[in-house]
């Protein structure tokens, strides 16, 4: 199984598979955030992989993943460390959904139809949320967070985030 483990300075990863004493460092090319995803949501934290974004919309508890590869549109294209990396970020943001909001069901989803940079949303849905049962996107306007409440919700996911 391929680890990754966060190499200090931006960008540097180091990739190794269990048991191996050596590993190979990857390094990324420049990350560009897509406009759309970048006025859409507020940035949280960098994990090893990924950048974290909360959803500018305090009707859900919505974390966005972007792995740092620039031109990445599909989840395909990923190495497979890269994969087994994001699938492990994936979980740690659904466990700080569930620890935090206790949702019903979480949703997890890669779509890409209107924003091609690949990104994944984890999603908390509560039975009765403006979209339920359905999905989240297209329905109603978003509730942005207020000015000083940005600050507020991004420091406690960050929080969140890097417990446990």
């Amino acid at each position: 199984m391929a680890m990754a483990k966060f190499d200090g300075g931006f960008g540097a990863i180091r990739v190794w598979s269990r048991g191996e004493t050596n590993h190979r460092e990857v390094r990324m090319v420049e990350f560009r955030l897509a406009p759309r995803i970048e006025a859409d949501s507020l940035f949280v934290l960098d994990w090893p992989l990924c950048q974290v974004r909360l959803m500018d919309d305090r009707r859900y508890p919505w974390l966005l993943l972007l792995p740092r590869i620039d031109g990445l549109e599909e989840w395909s294209a990923l190495s497979d460390a890269d994969a087994a990396t994001l699938a492990l970020e994936a979980k740690r943001a659904a466990a700080a959904i569930e620890r935090h909001a206790r949702p019903a069901k979480l949703n997890v989803a890669a779509l890409g139809n209107i924003v091609r940079q690949f990104h994944l949303h984890v999603v908390g849905r509560f039975e009765g949320d403006p979209a339920w049962p359905g999905p989240v996107w297209g329905v109603g306007s978003a509730d942005r967070h207020p000015g000083a409440d940005r600050d507020t919700a991004v420091a406690a996911w960050r929080g969140r985030l890097t417990e446990g």
